[in-house]
């Protein structure tokens, strides 16, 4: 059973104990026996998996190999306790996780396409039918799996604060215009999407921009919050933000 990427994400801030899946808290765990700290890692795990996925498909596997080895490999990391292996001075969820997946491939490769699908493990409640999709409107260009990796890593984190964004207007009452406003936020519309925008909602052209403007800098706020659960270190969240960017201007 496959489980939407909306769904997820209400059901992760609904929860009061959201803020534990915080990597910089699983890190600072960094023990089998501490609480949460397996559904706490899983956590992370459901949330920012497509990365990886789009990432053994640029390396080549087909769909189902890749999802075979991307269920395989969190079986391993949650199994294995991998975490251990984390560098406290290099705490980005993103570098930890693309590095064990790496050793993964070329220790394990093998193995793994010798099992069965699943292994007999507990798979993760993952939506592939999704990721190929999201996976086939890349372009066939010359970025690395790496590249596409970091990518994909970027696109997840503004995904989950959109969610965010939107849930945030459903609960006040101002979906509907949320949905009508939300998207110029990417800063690219000329003045008759404003004005066509404006006479939708029944508000002046300067009132739209007014209200884009707040969802813009809300949006801006959110996205931080998702990068800074992935670091250790507050102090990586500006440095972390410019990477993320950056591939995203490849």
């Amino acid at each position: 059973m496959t489980t939407s990427g909306s769904d997820r994400t209400s059901a992760r801030y609904q929860s009061p104990q959201f803020a534990t899946t915080h990597w910089s808290l699983v890190l600072a765990a960094g023990r089998p026996d501490a609480p949460r700290y397996r559904e706490s890692l899983a956590a992370l795990c459901q949330t920012y998996w497509l990365p990886l996925y789009v990432f053994l498909r640029r390396r080549g596997l087909d769909a189902h190999a890749a999802e075979d080895h991307t269920q395989a490999f969190f079986a391993r990391l949650l199994e294995k306790h991998d975490l251990r292996r984390a560098d406290p001075q290099r705490g980005r969820f993103r570098t930890f996780l693309l590095a064990c997946l790496k050793n993964f491939v070329a220790n394990e490769l093998d193995k793994a396409q010798a099992q069965k699908r699943g292994g007999g493990r507990q798979a993760l409640p993952l939506d592939f039918d999704n990721a190929e999709s999201r996976y086939a409107l890349e372009p066939a260009h010359d970025l690395t799996p790496e590249k596409l990796f970091d990518r994909q890593w970027a696109m997840t984190l503004l995904d989950l604060a959109l969610s965010r964004l939107r849930a945030e207007a459903e609960q006040a009452g101002k979906l509907a215009p949320f949905e009508r406003l939300s998207v110029l936020l990417a800063d690219r519309a000329g003045h008759g999407a404003y004005a066509e925008a404006a006479a939708a909602l029944g508000m002046t052209e300067g009132a739209a921009r007014v209200a884009v403007h707040r969802l813009r800098r809300r949006y801006r706020d959110l996205l931080r919050d998702e990068v800074a659960q992935t670091v250790a270190d507050p102090a990586d969240v500006d440095g972390e933000i410019r990477d993320l960017m950056a591939a995203l201007a490849r």
